[in-house]
């Protein structure tokens, strides 16, 4: 069994016991959080496709941790006139540990 939830504006494909990084959620770590954003659940006997989210169908989830990714950089240039800026950025993320999903 699978799920397709959405969450901070992005898609996660998810099974029970799956570790995922989210964007950064206003949760403690160890709360129980519940997505209930299902676009798509696939069973044994079939598959469920939403309308687009599926009535009744939620994710539930153990917050792991909160943490920060890999730092990208980011960099303007303007040739001949001496201008160039560079930046650095890390997106913020909340790690999830998925414990069920309920149909």
């Amino acid at each position: 069994m699978f799920a397709i939830v959405e969450t901070g504006g992005k898609q996660y494909r998810v099974a029970p016991g799956d570790v995922i990084q989210v964007e950064k959620l206003p949760v403690e770590e160890g709360a129980q959080v519940e997505l209930e954003k299902v676009l798509f659940l696939a069973q044994d006997d079939g598959v469920k496709v939403g309308a687009p989210y599926l009535e009744g169908a939620r994710v539930k989830a153990q917050v792991l941790r909160h943490g920060k990714g890999r730092k990208i950089i980011v960099m303007k240039f303007k040739k001949r006139k001496n201008y160039r800026r560079k930046r650095g950025h890390r997106q913020l993320f909340t790690e999830l540990k998925i414990t069920e999903i309920v149909v």
